[in-house]
This record gives C-alpha cells, structure tokens and sequence, in this order.
C-alpha cells in the first residue's frame, strides 16, 4: 500500500522567458528603459516568490513523508521518495511523495493484526496534514482492525467451548475414579467381615467337629478312662453336636 502526498506548484509564467530576458538584459544599455527596468522587477519579484513557494513545499513534503517513516517504523517498506521540479534558480525541490507500508493482516493471528493496523493507522495519520491517500489508508486501517476484532471474538469462543469440553471430561474421568475407588473399598470392607465372621462362625462350629472327630479316632484323651465313661460322653457328644454338624456342611 502507498501512502501518497503530491501537490505541483506551477508559476503563472514559463519558466523559460524568465531566463530569455535574463539573457536579454545582459547585452542592453546601462540606459535602461524605465519600462523594461519595472518589467524586469516584476520579473524578479516573481521568480523569487516561486523559489520561496518551492522551498516552503520542499520542507513540508519532506516532513510529512519522514512522519510516515517514523510512526511506520518496521512496516515501512519503501520509500520516502520524491518527485521533483526545478526551480527558477537552477534547483531541484521536492514537490511531491510517498512511502510504501506494509499493511497487510498476520496470517493467523487476529490480534497481531489489530495492534498492526493501529500502527498502519497511526502512521497514515501522522503528518500533519494527511493527504486523501493518507485518509485512505487510515480508513482500510480500520477496516482490517474490525475483522481482527470479529476474529478474535471467534477465536475466544472456540477456545471457550473447548475448556468447557476439557473440564467436562476431566469431571467425568474424576466421578469415574472415585467410583472405581468406592468399589475397591467396599470389596476390601466385605472381604475382612467375610473373614471374621467365617472365623467366628468356625469357632463355635469347628469345636463340636474336632470333638466329634477326637471321638470318632478315640484320641479325645490319652489316659485311660472308664469304658462307661467313655461311651456317656461319646453320646452325649454325638446328640448335641450333629445339628450343628448338618447345618454346617448343609
């Protein structure tokens, strides 16, 4: 994009027969017609207001193309350079200008786009007098800053949606974990009652069983006791100890 200023300041008279009476004058008299010497103070008042105009032109082209160049800073990428016209006096002044800026978005960046088009912006308006290209460019810089912005909208609620979805899966994933914890500790809890209640359980039933197994080796006791005696307990024994025995092995 080129960011122009270009104005052209013509005198009302050609330059050319201002230096044909110039040379005229020179082969005339010292006796100086009184016409011809206001003619040719007519003349020279013209041509100094024409370098006086040139030079005035020169210094504002000149600074306004060195305001692109400093508000533009690394976006510039030509320039300044500068169209010319001679003067009356032989010279070369500056009439006109331009700088070239990159004002083109960032290729999938929407937020360094935005902070580029306020320096393309700031830089088109930097003189002080911006020229109707200078206008421009400020207005397409706006233009790139309002697509930025709905970018960067877009670009936020994408990455909205998939924080939500992240954080969806990490709350299912943490309910997932602490269920299979529950399960494990709910196993580990059955697994120790189911140990003391068969301990327990055994106790109380395991007894009579010995007792009746003591009884059916005849191992119960090692001295020797009466046959009698033996054969009571051996009864006894036998009723009280099978329903458990049944209930047991049922």
């Amino acid at each position: 994009m080129i960011v122009n200023s270009s104005q052209n300041i013509q005198s009302s008279n050609p330059l050319g027969s201002i230096s044909s009476r110039r040379v005229n004058s020179e082969f005339r008299s010292f006796n100086i017609d009184p016409e011809d010497k206001q003619a040719q103070q007519a003349q020279q008042q013209q041509t100094d207001s024409i370098v006086r105009q040139l030079r005035a032109r020169d210094r504002e082209v000149r600074a306004h193309e060195g305001a692109h160049v400093a508000a533009g800073g690394g976006l510039v990428r030509g320039g300044p350079s500068y169209s010319y016209q001679t003067g009356p006096d032989g010279r070369q002044y500056a009439i006109g200008g331009e700088v070239q800026i990159d004002a083109s978005p960032v290729a999938d960046d929407p937020e360094a786009t935005l902070i580029k088009s306020g320096q393309i912006r700031a830089a088109a308006l930097a003189p002080a007098n911006p020229s109707s290209q200078d206008l421009r460019v400020a207005s397409n810089a706006n233009q790139l800053a309002s697509r930025a912005r709905v970018d960067i909208a877009v670009q936020r609620r994408e990455e909205a949606k998939l924080d939500d979805n992240r954080q969806s899966i990490e709350s299912v994933e943490s309910d997932v974990a602490d269920e299979r914890n529950t399960d494990v500790s709910n196993v580990d809890d059955n697994s120790v009652d189911a140990g003391a209640g068969f301990s327990s359980g055994s106790d109380s039933a395991v007894q009579p069983s010995v007792t009746v197994a003591a009884t059916d080796t005849g191992n119960l006791q090692s001295n020797d006791a009466p046959v009698a005696a033996i054969s009571a307990f051996i009864a006894s024994a036998e009723i009280a100890t099978s329903p458990v025995l049944f209930n047991q092995f049922a």
